[in-house]
């Protein structure tokens, strides 16, 4: 034996305030073992330990004085470490069912690893033990499947996207999901994830031929396909997607296999299915397109207008290339597409919650139909989404659940508040002035805060905006005289040029009295300077020119572009004034008046009134600048006032849109409540027509409280710029008020039962698991040899080895029925077989339980086959009568109410098309048998059966103690009690285990109706197909109520022996199941009451490690307590759940 050894220093024991991984240091045998017991409340770091490894052959040491014994290694193999934490108190554990399944499957590794070191012996107790082990390690958190429904446009896509908070489902150009499955589920991944499935060969085929059945007139003729949302529209885009060089004209003279030879391609991916997986959303999107991207493909010609420019510019090339155009004849897959499967890290489907998308509208597609209404029986939740205008003004909840889909709820179980969730979307699509009076809130004080604030904003921004006109007139007016000003200095400076190099300058803007030696015919030639001097001239100017454009650059408003640019205007009041200051110095000749006395004209007097122009403009700019800040500032107001108002907009529609949540609330929940009573008045009414009162409630209805929430996707999705450049949110300032957190919140919600259950069921096994092992490693000391042979000769099973050969046999057949292969998907039935039971002269406890539970399980089968025969039978007889009778009533209704078209295709498809003709002809026999069905299956089926099982336990018990010698008694009772309270545990989730499947199998068998008639009416289907030519609809309408009449009586009649001969079916399959499980129970009783005949601790030196198996057995016992406690402050913290919606299964208080 080799034997390897890890050297380290030891280190004490340290009580922390945060937990710590436990370890057991190793002690040689020598050594006492007091230092190394661990307590508790001390948390203990890990320390090297010694490994060792031990062949197979010291493992096994049968001993027929000791019964079974531990190892004579185990003092070196019991070092091995604990991985699992040690925890002082419930208020230290991190809880959550991840975590607590996380530790509870460290400790069972912890056992396992003790399990390994000892010497079992009986072959009866390994095979227990290691079923037991195999289950625990198999134990995982369960699924809750949410069935998320809605009509095509309610805004389902963009709830989801919103829950997951990213845009990972289709929600526009996608045709393909409207109609396909899409079930979405969390992974520890940073990918997202998907698996598209393809529809097989014998499904497509089915498909195609319907299809072309839909493109084709009677007389063989091709319908018109421009209306895509005809039937033949339909069927010709989804055809010409997937074989897109295909004629219309080809397409119908092929058949379904020379179409699908047509495409290697295509008939390669059919019954695939393809794996997607990406680093982000935008990729995700981008690689799932490939497969579900249904945008209408330009396969058409060219428009002429389209050809103007045929030359393409280099940019018109980059874009090209850019965009990857694909070839318009590479097909497409979105209708080849059977489901998909998603998986992403989505925070809220964390818990367990699969969301699964289901199609918004029927869809021609048998096999994806199938999977829908597949998925509505496995759902434990189901959300029916529709827009919140439709609750408010015409819609209900009533309305929007039809009547069949009601019916199956009722009979399913899952017409309640605990299992419908009902969700209005689009809440950000308001108008204020309906909602305000339609809910009459024009009084409320709230509003008027909010209209007061609006009012005094649009008051202010009246204001500044005639503050802001003014100012532009001002700066207007300003502009102008600067701009006559600015000349009149320019022609000053000119002048004085012109008087200093002695030219003779005539002024046409300051033209004034001339000099006495002003020269009058040079005053009137036109100035005739050099070209360097005007420039000279003009630089003064030109520097005001430049002040004036840095302060208006100053000054500018930079968010108003408006133009400043100077007025041309040719008079200026400059002009006016230096014109008639001309005039009276002029005669009618022109010439000067000599009598009136000029002002001589001097290069001094031309620069003083420079002086007075410059000092003007001075001015002028000074009032202009302050006129641009007045603009500017009253520029900025608006702005802000712009803004003040967008908020207080978007603050009166989140409060006219919360107010009509509040209200569309309260409807929907009244009107649940209200088709609740309905269903209970019609039930009571059928009962005792008699002595029915309407008014009289049949249950608490105010107790029932629909979970409904109010959610606007699109104002979360911006307030979280899911989408770029997407705007602004419309209506609410918060994500709180969106309503979205508190649907993340309730997907968590809604998997805490399941999830504590399951929480609870795995710490009990790994309770009983570990007591067991304690029980057995302790042993029962004070027992004389003689007393434990007589104990085990009388009790102690003898099972024939041709029996035990057989039970192990991995080929064994196992019963082909779908609650048996249900249990043998458990680790803890997957090596059970049909072998049930063991010859009746075979002597000990497991043959004695095995016969008295195979006469239990027969009585309770009996009980409720005779419980489905007095509830339903009479019910289903009666309505198999009233389906008849208004068969034809009802068919005729259903052909009158749609256009002859739609009638042909729903012929084509055996009844079920947009509307499922074979299930409104049941109608009448579904609402007949749904109340009682109902109220059977809401029975406890199994109480009486569970109590008559604990009742042969506790008698074997009595036996057992009764037969042991007086000194021993006790001894043997305490046992018993510890045996009675692991057969509880185990009794208990077999039980659970049945309920579930005989409610998963009554869905089956309440579903197989409609399948039943349509097979029956398949002739008739296609009788009436056979009617062409001219009146051919009329025809065809009598061909199928001439053989609806004929056959309607055996149809229904025929249904109504079916739902019998399936509960029937049910029942046995059940008791059949029973006897495995509860033959197992058997087997594990005796190994627990073994303990009282078996000695382990014959072997003193084996004393060491048998004390460090119990001390970490002890603890780890502790611990699942402690788990089971933070379980339960968990569950009751969360059973107080946002909006006081009720948590769906509640069970009892974990003990």
């Amino acid at each position: 034996m080799n034997k390897k050894e890890n050297s380290h220093e030891p280190m004490p024991s340290m009580v922390k305030s945060e937990p710590q991984e436990a370890s057991v240091p190793s002690a040689p045998p020598s050594i006492s073992t007091t230092s190394t017991t661990i307590s508790s409340n001390v948390q203990v770091k890990p320390e090297p330990h010694v490994e060792a490894s031990i062949s197979n052959a010291d493992l096994s040491i049968p001993s027929r004085d000791m019964g079974y014994a531990l190892s004579r290694n185990t003092s070196l193999v019991l070092t091995e470490s604990k991985k699992y934490t040690v925890y002082r108190s419930v208020d230290d554990i991190p809880y959550s069912s991840e975590a607590a399944l996380r530790e509870g499957m460290e400790m069972v590794n912890c056992l396992k690893v003790y399990m390994s070191k000892l010497t079992l012996g009986s072959k009866l107790r390994q095979d227990v033990w290691n079923r037991d082990l195999a289950n625990l390690q198999t134990q995982s958190t369960p699924k809750t499947l949410i069935a998320v429904c809605g009509a095509t446009g309610a805004g389902k896509s963009s709830i989801l996207n919103a829950l997951l908070e990213d845009n990972i489902v289709p929600t526009s150009g996608m045709r393909a999901c409207t109609a396909v499955v899409t079930e979405i589920a969390h992974h520890n991944k940073h990918t997202i994830d998907a698996d598209v499935s393809f529809l097989s060969v014998s499904e497509w085929k089915q498909e195609l031929s319907i299809l072309q059945s839909d493109l084709i007139e009677e007389d063989g003729t091709l319908k018109r396909t421009h209306d895509l949302k005809s039937d033949a529209g339909v069927a010709w885009q989804k055809v010409h997607a997937v074989y897109p060089t295909l004629t219309q004209e080809r397409l119908v003279i092929m058949t379904a296999d020379q179409i699908i030879a047509h495409d290697p391609t295509i008939a390669q991916l059919l019954g695939s299915t393809k794996h997607i997986s990406a680093r982000n959303s935008r990729q995700f999107r981008e690689e799932i397109a490939k497969y579900i991207d249904s945008k209408d493909q330009s396969r058409g010609k060219k428009d002429k207008k389209d050809k103007k420019n045929d030359e393409e510019s280099l940019m018109d090339k980059v874009r090209v290339g850019a965009s990857k155009k694909k070839d318009p004849n590479v097909p497409a897959f979105w209708p080849l597409i059977r489901q998909v499967n998603v998986q992403c890290p989505a925070e809220c489907l964390s818990s367990g919650c699969v969301l699964v998308d289901l199609p918004g509208v029927a869809d021609a597609n048998a096999a994806r139909n199938s999977i829908a209404k597949d998925y509505m029986k496995r759902a434990q939740c189901i959300w029916i989404l529709a827009p919140i205008t439709r609750a408010v003004d015409d819609k209900t909840a009533r309305d929007l659940l039809g009547d069949a889909f009601k019916m199956q709820l009722k009979m399913d179980g899952n017409y309640d508040a605990h299992a419908i969730t009902f969700i209005a979307s689009k809440t950000d699509d308001i108008s204020c002035s309906e909602v305000i009076s339609a809910l009459h809130l024009e009084d409320d004080p709230e509003l008027e805060a909010i209209e007061d604030d609006l009012e005094r904003i649009n008051e202010e921004t009246e204001q500044v905006t005639l503050t802001k006109k003014n100012s532009d007139e001002a700066i207007e007016d300003i502009e102008k005289k600067l701009e006559s000003l600015r000349a009149v200095h320019e022609e000053h400076e000119e002048h004085i040029e012109a008087l200093k190099n002695g030219e003779d300058f005539t002024p046409v803007l300051t033209a004034g009295p001339a000099s006495e030696t002003t020269n009058i015919k040079k005053r009137k030639n036109l100035r005739k300077g050099k070209k360097g001097s005007s420039k000279r001239r003009r630089s003064s100017l030109d520097q005001d020119s430049e002040d004036d454009a840095k302060e208006c650059n100053r000054n500018s408003d930079n968010s108003d572009s408006e133009s400043e640019s100077e007025s041309d205007s040719d008079t200026s009041d400059a002009e006016v004034s230096e014109s008639n200051h001309s005039e009276r110095f002029s005669n009618e000749d022109g010439d000067i008046n000599i009598g009136v006395k000029v002002e001589e004209v001097t290069v001094e007097t031309i620069t003083e009134k420079t002086k007075q122009t410059k000092a003007e403009i001075a001015a002028a700019r000074v009032r202009l600048s302050d006129a641009r800040k007045e603009r500017k500032n009253a520029a900025d107001r608006l702005a802000i006032l712009k803004k003040s108002f967008s908020k207080a907009q978007k603050t009166k529609n989140g409060w006219c849109s919360l107010k009509r949540s509040e209200f569309s609330r309260d409807v929907l929940k009244e009107d649940f409540r209200t088709g609740l009573k309905e269903l209970d008045d019609e039930a009571a009414e059928e009962r005792d027509p008699e002595n029915f009162d309407s008014s009289a409630n049949q249950r608490d209805y105010e107790a029932i409280n629909l979970p409904v929430f109010t959610c606007s996707s699109r104002d979360y999705i911006r307030l979280t710029n899911q989408v770029k450049g997407d705007g602004e949110p419309t209506c609410f300032s918060d994500k709180v008020s969106t309503g979205i957190p508190d649907l993340q919140a309730w997907c968590h919600t809604l998997t805490v039962a399941s999830r504590t259950r399951a929480v609870k069921n795995f710490y009990d096994s790994l309770r009983t698991f570990a007591t067991n092992i304690n029980s057995f490693v302790s042993g029962i000391g004070d027992v004389t040899d003689e007393d434990r042979q007589d104990l085990q000769d009388k009790w102690e099973s003898i099972m024939d080895e041709e029996d035990e050969d057989h039970h192990m046999s991995a080929d064994a057949e196992v019963e082909d029925d779908p609650f048996t292969a249900f249990l043998n998907g458990r680790a803890e039935y997957q090596t059970l077989t049909a072998t049930k039971s063991i010859k009746k002269n075979s002597k000990g406890i497991t043959p004695r339980l095995k016969e008295e539970f195979g006469n239990l399980i027969q009585d309770c089968i009996v009980q409720l086959q005779e419980s489905f025969k007095d509830g339903l039978e009479d019910k289903c007889r009666v309505g198999a009568s009233l389906s008849a009778n208004g068969a034809v009533e009802i068919s005729d209704n259903f052909a009158a109410s749609m256009h002859w078209a739609t009638y042909r295709a729903t012929l084509r498809r055996h009844g079920e098309f947009r509307r499922n003709l074979n299930v409104e002809l049941l109608a009448l026999f579904t609402k007949n048998i749904a109340t009682s069905w109902s109220k059977v299956f809401e029975t406890d089926l199994l109480g009486h059966f569970e109590e008559t099982i604990q009742a042969a336990i506790c008698r074997l018990l009595d036996d057992i103690v009764d037969s042991t010698a007086a000194g021993l008694k006790e001894r043997v009772r305490m046992q018993g009690e510890l045996c009675k309270a692991e057969a509880d545990v185990a009794l208990k989730q077999v039980v659970a285990v049945v309920r579930e499947t005989i409610n998963t199998q009554q869905k089956d068998v309440s579903r197989c109706l409609a399948p039943h008639v349509q097979n029956n009416l398949i002739d008739g289907y296609d009788l009436a197909l056979e009617e062409r030519g001219q009146g051919s609809v009329a025809r065809q309408k009598l061909v199928f109520r001439t053989f609806l009449s004929e056959r309607k009586d055996d149809v229904f009649d025929e249904g109504a022996d079916i739902i019998m001969e399936g509960l029937s079916t049910m029942c046995s399959s059940v008791g059949d199941a029973l006897k495995v499980a509860f033959g197992e129970l058997a087997k594990r009783i005796e190994v627990n009451l073994a303990i009282l005949w078996e000695n382990v601790q014959g072997d003193p030196s084996l004393a060491m490690g048998r004390k460090k198996m119990t001390e970490t057995i002890a603890e780890i016992l502790e611990q699942t307590q402690l788990w089971l406690n933070a379980a339960n402050k968990a569950k009751s913290v969360a059973s107080t759940s946002i909006n006081d919606q009720p948590l769906q299964d509640v069970d009892t208080e974990m003990k």
